[in-house]
């Protein structure tokens, strides 16, 4: 992995119905990646990790900007948007070109005015030279930078971010966290124990544990040393359930924990003993196996459950069938509070790493995928059959393997978890994620 860095951050604004929305989708996706639609996982974001120029940013959608505060929720968006508008280092001004004097887009424009911040007025929906002339209107908002652009068609948008972009701050490491350092991020939802488990971890008391739900609102990175090795421990906001995330910054909170998972190598997911795994665990530990990153199911508080003989193998069973997508992921039972188990956790962490970084030669790898072939053919669907023609691994961290096919929509989602299953038995990466990608040949 690289050394860390943090992202600088790129803000979409603007009031509703102005394309917002088409204009995150149409950056990002230029780095989507096709991926095992596993169900379970949820998908429904408003942040991305974008690439432009050779320049990674966090880009971030907001919620339409409304003058009037008619309701709550518009006011809860308002606060939001201003939220983004404080984190960001690049504004990106959404207006919609068939409304050249809307008092809500003069309302957004002086707010940004006044945080002396790189702004580009984005113009959209100029699908022709006509409505570009009439784009010039917009120039009355007093912002300079301004780029007709159409989001739906991709038109402009190259110039939008080359200018944006080139506004970016450099972007410098992150103190004390050297390259060679494995980064462990603790995540779950609120008050579950992640700092108690952090402090337990580390040995003394480096962040703020609370009872109080919200505690943490920043990803704190807290470098240390283990026997020769070097870590990086990444506390986070607890996530939420979507629709109950309401303050703004709570909403930052949540993006920062999730981008906590984008740049970490193994993910400890904490879950409460006392009222066991819960609808927003599973959103959260997928999440974490949607960034591709080696999970550990942490389930803390287990000293306040009246254990039986087999208390810890039923709920071992009650954890594999609420996160069958994490079926590989080991399962800690421990208290952060009182120590118990908590020194088991490094050890799993050390004992994922080298099934999360191997490399397999293609040579194995295809005589691999001749066996699982022969053992099992692709089914036929719509009156044809898939066929592979060779394999190799095209990454590490998760490990990845591309197949090179006739026609990728042949696919049958059963089959392809035939075969990461089979990849994962043939060389032992039985603890570890696994993707395939598939090329057409």
């Amino acid at each position: 992995m690289n050394e860390q860095t943090q992202l600088p951050i790129v803000a979409i604004v603007g009031r509703p119905n102005v394309g917002k929305s088409t204009l995150f989708n149409r950056i990002l996706r230029r780095r989507k990646a096709v991926v095992l639609d596993t169900p379970g996982v949820t998908r429904d974001r408003n942040y991305g990790v974008a690439e432009w120029g050779r320049r990674s940013f966090l880009l971030v959608d907001t919620g339409g900007y409304e003058m009037a505060e008619t309701s709550r929720l518009t006011a809860l968006v308002r606060e939001q948007c201003r939220m983004a508008i404080d984190e960001a280092d690049v504004i990106l001004f959404v207006v919609d070109v068939q409304e050249t004097d809307n008092p809500t887009d003069r309302e957004v424009a002086e707010l940004l005015r006044k945080t002396g911040k790189p702004v580009f007025l984005a113009v959209n929906k100029c699908d022709g030279t006509a409505r570009e002339n009439v784009a010039a209107e917009f120039y009355r908002l007093g912002l300079e930078q301004m780029y007709p652009i159409s989001a739906e068609h991709g038109r402009g948008i190259a110039d939008l971010l080359d200018a944006a972009v080139g506004c970016l701050p450099a972007v410098e490491a992150a103190a004390l966290c050297p390259a060679d350092a494995v980064r462990i991020a603790v995540v779950g939802r609120q008050n579950v124990g992640k700092s108690t488990l952090v402090n337990s971890l580390l040995g003394e008391p480096r962040v703020i544990a609370d009872e109080t739900p919200g505690t943490t609102r920043d990803s704190i990175d807290t470098p240390f040393e283990r026997n020769g090795r070097r870590y990086v421990l990444i506390d986070t906001a607890g996530i939420r359930r979507r629709g109950k995330v309401e303050r703004g910054i709570e909403r930052l909170s949540v993006t920062s924990a999730i981008m906590s998972l984008e740049r970490c190598d193994v993910a400890l997911i904490v879950l409460d003993a006392a009222t066991g795994p819960v609808e927003q665990d599973a959103h959260i530990a997928g999440y974490a196996f949607e960034a591709g990153r080696a999970c550990v199911l942490v389930v803390n508080k287990w000293d306040l459950v009246k254990r039986e003989q087999d208390t810890m193998d039923k709920a071992s069973a009650h954890l594999r069938n609420t996160f069958k997508f994490l079926s590989f992921a080991p399962i800690l039972f421990i208290s952060a509070k009182t120590g118990a188990g908590v020194s088991r956790i490094l050890d799993t962490v050390e004992s994922l790493l080298p099934q999360y970084r191997s490399r397999i030669e293609t040579p194995a790898v295809n005589a691999a995928l001749k066996d699982f072939l022969r053992r099992n053919s692709p089914p036929v669907r719509h009156g044809q059959t898939l066929r592979i023609k060779y394999a190799t691994q095209t990454g590490t961290a998760p490990p990845t393997f591309t197949l090179f096919v006739n026609d990728p929509k042949l696919m049958h989602f059963s089959y392809e978890r035939y075969l990461v299953n089979q990849f994962r038995e043939r060389f032992g990466l039985n603890h570890v994620p696994i993707r395939i990608r598939l090329k057409k040949k």
